[in-house]
């Protein structure tokens, strides 16, 4: 069964580090990534907190990068393919031996968060051995199945999933909107003041999940 996983490791065991510790307001966001072969890997990568001029200096002593290409500079951010070569052996497992996808990731001097998609739980199971065995720090920090669909993806619970979904087609996001909270509250048949925590608890859920990377929800089920 495909599974997804949240995934942290070290900024020290992983691409960048030099420039992340260097420059400690810089975040990267990997836009898209490609692995063809075991030695190197070919990544999209937003860079934005910092100056790009200081960036393309300190991108150059960057041991584990060898080719920064800029593609764009819309305003502070800049947008680089990127060819890695070093501290890249756990996402090399990930995309070469595991067949795995990255569907986002964010690296900060803290750490890199990633959620990957695995085409079976037994490739994160490998995957977790395998850095294991090479003395690679890996915290799984959430698991889900793809047939949990949008609620597991965005961590939502039914409830809030269902009412994020009523108070869409009732136009409770539409601009101007079209119903209030106290009327979409009547049609759902609860209080005005449980939808509003529901709501809110659904809108955490949905920022820690589909916009913070490597950060869970509390678990409740609003």
């Amino acid at each position: 069964m495909a599974t997804i996983a949240e995934v942290r490791i070290p900024s020290a065991q992983f691409a960048l580090h030099h420039t992340l510790t260097t420059l400690e307001d810089t975040r990267f966001e990997i836009e898209r990534i490609v692995a063809h072969e075991a030695e190197h890997v070919m990544p999209y990568v937003w860079a934005t907190g910092v100056d790009p001029d200081d960036l393309e200096r300190v991108l150059g002593d960057d041991p584990s990068v060898e080719v920064a290409e800029t593609l764009a500079r819309p305003g502070d951010s800049v947008l680089y393919q990127m060819k890695w070569i070093a501290s890249i052996e756990a996402l090399i497992h990930i995309l070469v031996d595991e067949e795995g996808t990255v569907l986002a990731a964010e690296g900060t001097p803290e750490g890199w968060f990633l959620r990957v998609l695995f085409p079976a739980r037994e490739a994160l199971s490998a995957t977790y051995d395998f850095c294991r065995e090479h003395d690679l720090e890996i915290d799984v920090q959430r698991i889900y199945n793809v047939d949990d669909g949008k609620q597991g993806r965005f961590g939502l619970t039914e409830s809030q999933e269902t009412t994020l979904t009523e108070a869409y087609n009732h136009g409770y996001y539409a601009v101007p909107r079209e119903v209030s909270l106290s009327e979409l509250a009547e049609t759902l048949d609860v209080s005005h003041q449980a939808l509003s925590e529901r709501l809110r608890r659904s809108h955490r859920a949905l920022i820690e999940n589909a916009v913070i990377i490597g950060e869970g929800i509390d678990g409740d089920d609003g």
